[in-house]
């Protein structure tokens, strides 16, 4: 997108958002804004509704996990926090994207307001920050995993998360069924043995 273009949606986004924008970037040739979790859905409303925005479509949500160094204050994202959720829209009409990004109020239990009404779309996104980071979605009429069975426990892309797992699952011939156990793989980290010759390097 051109300069002019981002210039002209920058001031659009400002105009209409007014106080409900908390920061605007431009990064890749693309902007990136910044609301509060609270006005999040009258912010989605208003990008959707507005003719001047036209945000008719949404591409994709995911979620984010910022852990111990949160969010860069040279990338815009001065309003810290651990999870973020990010919306990436676009509007056929205009033929321009956005990205918006809020941060859940508490890092213990994330939650943020879902959009399903606002994009139906949105639901399998919802869904999967869900599963994948524990990002509640408050409004979402069917919030349960999809990647994962039902018997796993945590969030598999939180960086806190660990590498093995929590539990495993195994076919148990005498039970005849699928169970779970702890896992029983021990961390182990392994460190090369090297072996050199007693001189080795050294010139004659």
């Amino acid at each position: 997108m051109s300069n002019t273009r981002l210039e002209t949606l920058s001031s659009c986004l400002k105009n209409i958002l007014a106080d409900k924008l908390i920061s605007i970037n431009k990064q890749f040739d693309e902007l990136t804004i910044i609301v509060c979790p609270a006005d999040i859905t009258d912010v989605c409303r208003m990008l959707r509704d507005s003719p001047e925005l036209d945000f008719d479509m949404l591409i994709d949500l995911c979620g984010v996990d910022y852990a111990t160094y949160h969010s860069k204050p040279e990338s815009g994202d001065q309003q810290g926090g651990r999870f973020a959720v990010v919306y990436h829209l676009l509007s056929i009409k205009h033929n321009c994207r956005l990205r918006i990004k809020v941060f859940a109020e508490s890092d213990e239990f994330p939650v943020v307001d879902s959009v399903i009404d606002i994009w139906p779309a949105v639901n399998w996104f919802e869904r999967e920050a869900f599963d994948l980071f524990g990002i509640v979605f408050v409004g979402h009429p069917d919030l349960r995993r999809i990647l994962t069975d039902y018997g796993f426990i945590g969030n598999p892309f939180r960086k806190d998360f660990p590498l093995s797992g929590n539990v495993e699952m195994r076919y148990d011939d005498e039970q005849k069924r699928v169970i779970y156990q702890p896992v029983s793989i021990e961390p182990r980290i392994i460190t090369p043995h090297v072996i050199r010759e007693e001189h080795y390097g050294e010139s004659n």
